[in-house]
């Protein structure tokens, strides 16, 4: 992990006997035990900017993993239309600020979690936003918003999970110094959302939990996060892909 967020300078608070027994199934990966992985995201402030198909599987997924502190970016309202997949809400949601809805869920998940509420990013706060967080997860599916967050990580040396869902493809990779979002698509990408290209309900709820995976991976440092690659999914074959990524000079990769 790079900038604020390399994992030797969190400090690994000691655990709490509630948190011990909160955390008791991942403790017993020996990976993830050795590691002192689960002190590592207790320290970590993450910014997850969008809580919508792929932020909420995130935001879910993240405080129940114990992350110390969790900021939601987000400026849009519930819509009957999200419910088939954004699963953080529920009908009686419609038409409150999804990033509302979303803090006050992930806080009734895990209590040990400090969770905030963020303006919606764009290009005149991200660099302030980024700043305060460890790691950042882009789950936005706003074209502007991405770059922004892509330009403000890689002025602050800032690692970044990146993810997209749409149709019935979906892909993620982890971007930071020497690689990011600007080396792959060097101009803003000329792709659908899910409002234009329609979506498969389950299809970001799988991409977000893989998200969530390589946030905890990057913050606990353990494995092998996908820095340099690109992970595809075909979800209507079932296909898995990786692909390696270099910085492109002129055309994107």
């Amino acid at each position: 992990m790079s900038g604020r967020g390399h994992e030797a300078e969190l400090p690994r608070p000691e655990l709490s006997r509630a948190e011990l027994r909160r955390y008791s199934r991942p403790l017993l990966v020996p990976e993830w035990l050795d590691a002192g992985a689960q002190e590592r995201v207790r320290a970590a402030t993450v910014l997850v900017v969008g809580a919508g198909g792929l932020g909420t599987p995130v935001i879910a997924q993240l405080a129940g993993a114990g992350v110390g502190a969790l900021v939601i970016s987000e400026g849009d309202r519930v819509e009957l239309s999200n419910l088939h997949r954004q699963t953080l809400y529920a009908a009686a949601d419609v038409g409150r600020l999804k990033a509302d809805v979303a803090a006050a869920r992930a806080q009734a998940i895990n209590s040990h979690v400090r969770v905030k509420v963020a303006p919606p990013l764009d290009a005149g706060n991200a660099d302030a936003l980024v700043r305060a967080a460890d790691l950042v997860v882009d789950a936005t599916d706003n074209f502007e918003a991405r770059y922004a967050v892509a330009d403000a990580c890689t002025r602050a040396g800032r690692e970044w999970v990146w993810g997209a869902a749409a149709g019935t493809s979906g892909m993620l990779s982890v971007f930071g110094p020497g690689l990011g979002l600007r080396d792959v698509f060097p101009v803003p990408e000329d792709a659908e959302s899910c409002a234009e290209a329609g979506v498969l309900g389950p299809l970001p709820n799988v991409v977000g939990s893989m998200m969530a995976l390589e946030t905890l991976k990057v913050l606990g440092g353990v494995g092998e996060a996908l820095r340099g690659r690109v992970w595809t999914l075909d979800a209507l074959t079932g296909r898995v892909r990786t692909l390696n990524l270099r910085a492109a000079t002129s055309t994107p990769v």
